[in-house]
């Protein structure tokens, strides 16, 4: 009995001990987006299992609310715009890019009975686009409105989720969105609406990347290998079997087995993903003129003053990229 009673203290010890010295779990953070279809496809398809990591799955609402998680580390990657980064870089945070994911393909949809035929056209009218400093959001204000001659303040934009951007269009809140895949599908499929403008037409850019905090990297860079292989290994399913693809991912954003639409009745949710993922592109790799373009959208959030260094001078993007992973895997 008294040999039990000294050994108590030190059982109890060794049980709090051991969930510690279990494996980590490796929290992944993501958008309900097309964009990060890669990220939900790899969870849903048990690629980061067979690549040894196990991974839990956290959405945000924005990618702005993500990158904080990230700088907290509450996150050891996310799949976002990489102007999250550059944004909390020139702020002191020790940020790397470290991989591609998806190619900015963001649709602006208007209502049949605004009016509106042209971007231009968008003078006075209220459209819902992400939050204010988000990749989508620059390039908005930065290319799309500046190419239509027109000045931010020359509509009312309102920066909130995708989600709640289609449910602004339903209900006439708004007369236009700039949306990601799937909801610009989903919104042309419930909604009378329209497209009139798709920027991955006229100026593609790399608009999601896979971002994670300097301090994950240089203590946790196997695993932030094994999750970009995994990632990797979910592109190329999306890639090149968009109908396997969309059963893994078609209830992340559509709810119901089926969607009611406006002109075809009940549409399976699982034709209406595949056809999304048909339209992206999606690359684990950053080319030279990808980098190019992330340095020309950081001069614009400079010019637009949601970037800020602190000597005053150009924010260089290649201080927070880190391509060893694609490197090393000859990519």
């Amino acid at each position: 009995m008294k040999l039990t009673r000294l050994l108590l203290p030190v059982l109890a010890a060794f049980a709090l001990a051991s969930p510690v010295t279990a494996a980590e779990k490796f929290k992944v953070g993501y958008l309900r987006v097309m964009d990060d279809a890669q990220a939900i496809a790899a969870y849903e398809g048990d690629f980061y299992k067979k690549h040894g990591l196990d991974v839990e799955l956290v959405e945000f609402k924005s990618g702005t609310d993500l990158i904080k998680a990230i700088v907290g580390g509450q996150l050891d990657t996310g799949v976002l715009g990489f102007t999250n980064a550059a944004s909390w870089s020139s702020k002191g945070a020790d940020l790397k890019v470290v991989g591609g994911a998806q190619h900015g393909f963001h649709s602006i949809v208007v209502r049949d009975d605004s009016g509106i035929k042209d971007v231009a056209g968008l003078k006075g009218h209220t459209l819902a686009s992400q939050k204010e400093g988000s990749t989508a959001d620059t390039v908005l204000r930065g290319v799309v409105l500046k190419d239509a001659g027109l000045k931010p303040d020359d509509l009312s934009i309102m920066g909130v989720s995708p989600q709640v951007a289609v449910q602004s269009l339903v209900g006439k809140r708004v007369d236009a969105a700039f949306l990601f895949e799937p909801q610009a599908r989903i919104a042309q499929l419930i909604a009378p609406v329209t497209q009139i403008y798709e920027i991955g037409e006229v100026w593609p850019f790399p608009c999601m990347v896979v971002i994670t905090s300097g301090d994950t990297l240089k203590n946790r860079k196997d695993d932030v290998w094994k999750s970009l292989d995994a990632q990797r290994e979910a592109i190329e399913l999306l890639q090149n079997n968009p109908e396997e693809g969309a059963k893994l991912i078609a209830d992340y954003f559509i709810a119901e087995p089926t969607l009611k639409t406006l002109k075809h009745g009940d549409m399976p949710r699982e034709d209406i993903i595949r056809d999304a993922i048909k339209s992206q592109t999606f690359s684990p790799v950053l080319t030279d003129k990808e980098l190019a373009r992330m340095q020309e959208i950081a001069d614009i959030m400079q010019e637009q003053g949601a970037l800020k260094t602190r000597d005053g001078q150009p924010f260089d993007v290649g201080q927070i990229i880190d391509l060893e992973w694609q490197n090393t895997r000859k990519l």
